[in-house]
């Protein structure tokens, strides 16, 4: 959408009639603005996120359009802005709902788990930070003197990031345009819940070569959701019959803001390996928490 124009009064009417079109589709997240260098110092900044400027020409969106498929970024930027925020709700066809504490998404070094200290102490060279929401990991990093870059597909939780100080890029981990090379990628919080499915596997080894340096490595962690099938007895009852016990599916509500339902895996130990082998990487166990999680580091043979 264009808005380029040579007399001002006309830039000026074509910003409010750009304004009103966009408020129009409020329920549809995806729509772009693309302003001229010209009109986009008549916008009102704070109703928008600026994307990308290149060539005099500005990419950006409406936050209220971005809010409404965002309910993640949604909670973070009022957090971030206002220092509160309503309750982060995680629906699932398979569990009972549960809660986001917002604030956790803001937490330092010092509250972080254990396997959350030591994946980001190990970290050396030029880190990835994948899904790296309000930016704590990488703000870690940068307090270490560690160069990292982040990403996130919520371009609120990006620019909550660049406020913060961060180097963060809005783009999705499988965008296969996105190719620049790191010595460490980090995926933490269930850093294999990205990968969605065991379909996905090879499509996730994939970019992960497409991305590590020579030499390089991954650092995540998962958890095994075996406990959740243990009986009294300490026998774990698993159809294996059915789909993956560690594959789950999730939505995110936030005040009105309804996300859309996505797959999200947790994945034992030894089948993050087995596929790992199968793709041409070695996976090794860093370290075990006390509940069956873990933080495993895969390397490219």
């Amino acid at each position: 959408m264009s808005t380029e124009t040579s007399d001002p009064v006309d830039k000026q009417s074509n910003y409010k009639a750009l304004s009103t079109k966009t408020m129009s589709m409020v329920d549809k997240p995806r729509i772009l603005c693309c302003l001229s260098t010209e009109t986009w110092s008549l916008v009102d900044k704070r109703d928008f996120i600026l994307l990308t400027a290149q060539n005099n020409t500005y990419l950006c969106v409406m936050k209220q359009i971005l809010r409404s498929g965002d309910p993640m970024g949604a909670a973070i930027y009022d957090y971030h802005k206002t220092g509160k925020a309503g309750k982060l709700v995680v629906r699932s066809s398979m569990f009972d709902d549960d809660e986001i504490p917002v604030k956790d998404l803001f937490r330092s070094f010092d509250d972080m788990p254990y396997l959350e200290k030591l994946a980001l102490q190990s970290a050396a060279g030029r880190i990835l930070d994948v899904g790296a929401g309000s930016g704590c990991h990488s703000l870690a990093l940068k307090n270490m003197g560690k160069e990292s870059v982040a990403i996130d597909i919520s371009a609120l939780s990006v620019e909550v990031m660049r406020d913060r100080g961060v180097d963060a890029r809005c783009v999705n981990f499988y965008d296969e345009s996105f190719t620049e090379k790191f010595d460490t990628i980090l995926m933490l919080m269930n850093g294999t819940g990205i990968i969605g499915n065991l379909d996905n596997m090879p499509a996730f080894f994939s970019r992960l070569k497409t991305l590590l340096n020579p030499g390089g490595s991954v650092l995540i962690d998962s958890s095994d959701l075996r406990y959740l099938y243990e009986d009294e007895d300490g026998v774990f009852e698993i159809d294996l019959s059915d789909d993956y016990y560690g594959q789950v599916d999730y939505q995110m509500v936030y005040k009105d803001v309804i996300g859309e339902p996505f797959d999200w895996l947790y994945s034992d130990f030894e089948t993050l390996a087995y596929h790992a082998g199968e793709a041409g990487f070695k996976a090794e166990i860093v370290a075990e928490g006390d509940h069956y999680d873990y933080l495993a580091r895969l390397t490219s043979l």
